[in-house]
């Protein structure tokens, strides 16, 4: 009997194809890959009513388009990806970083982090599950998008749940991604922003839940086909 392909096409969802791969990954302690975090961002998007719509205002930027952002050669280059994110009229956007220094490799890198712009306080907050191993990547992402947004800006490192081994701060970056962009659809509840909700929702057995909740999501979305 011949083995499945890892290759095959499972599901096209937005414009993310997942392959059988992918749901290798979700199924063993495997580090997370771009499609899988586009993916994720795509469904939250769509759950959202702020960041339904093309001029939204949350944004979840893919992965991808983080990555050129961050890594354009010139200013006219970023310019022209950024544009058409529409930047300076969202609220809240979230980026993820990669310390990937190959630009030449696709889906390189080791670690995922997230970073966070909230225009209430014009900041913008980077999120690491493995103790600011990405915050230098964090800061060049800062500086080069932060003209986009106008006005004086700061980067700050916010406290984050950490994880306790080598291949899951990919599902960390969805969940921190989760409750932020929750606490931003429910009228941004609390003094300290999402930091509580962080603590309390984002933890060792949540990730791990995660990991099963989208293989669930994507077999319901499969059956729908």
């Amino acid at each position: 009997m011949t083995p499945p392909n890892p290759n095959d096409k499972i599901l096209s969802y937005g414009d993310v194809v997942l392959r059988r791969s992918d749901l290798e990954i979700l199924r063993s302690p495997f580090f997370i890959n771009d499609r899988l975090i586009e993916f994720y961002f795509t469904h939250l998007s769509s759950s959202h009513p702020s960041a339904a719509t093309r001029k939204g205002r949350l944004l979840l930027v893919p992965p991808s388009i983080s990555f050129w952002l961050s890594n354009c050669p010139n200013t006219p280059s970023r310019t022209e990806v950024a544009t058409p994110l529409g930047l300076q009229g969202r609220d809240l956007v979230l980026f993820t970083v990669n310390n990937n220094d190959d630009l030449t490799m696709a889906e390189g890198g080791s670690h995922w982090s997230l970073l966070v712009y909230e225009r209430g306080d014009n900041v913008f907050v980077h999120h690491d599950s493995c103790n600011g191993m990405n915050n230098h990547h964090a800061r060049h992402m800062y500086d080069a998008v932060k003209s986009f947004f106008g006005g004086d800006t700061r980067f700050m490192v916010w406290r984050t749940p950490q994880q306790r081994n080598g291949y899951d701060c990919g599902v960390y970056v969805m969940a921190v991604a989760r409750v932020i962009s929750n606490w931003f659809e429910n009228g941004k509840e609390g003094d300290e922003k999402w930091l509580k909700k962080l603590e309390m929702e984002v933890h060792e057995e949540a990730v791990a839940s995660l990991r099963l909740e989208l293989l669930d999501l994507i077999a319901s979305l499969r059956g729908r086909e």
